[in-house]
């Protein structure tokens, strides 16, 4: 029998529309945090990328990504 995991036909991951943008907004606002924190220690690669994954939550909370009625 194939592996059925994340993704994978109607019941798999994101079956039911995605995240919710509670989740979306929060996981912006953690993104934050740790780029803060790594920044902070003088970490910058981390930070940036952290950064930009805040950047990229944001927009999909914002629906400016990944739009919900297509």
């Amino acid at each position: 029998m194939a592996w059925a995991g994340w993704g994978a036909g109607p019941a798999g991951a994101g079956s039911t529309g995605g995240p919710s943008r509670l989740f979306l907004w929060l996981a912006a606002a953690g993104g934050l945090a740790v780029a803060a924190a790594l920044w902070r220690d003088g970490r910058l690669p981390g930070a940036l990328f952290s950064a930009a994954a805040a950047v990229y939550f944001a927009l999909r909370a914002a629906g400016v990504l990944g739009g919900r009625g297509s």
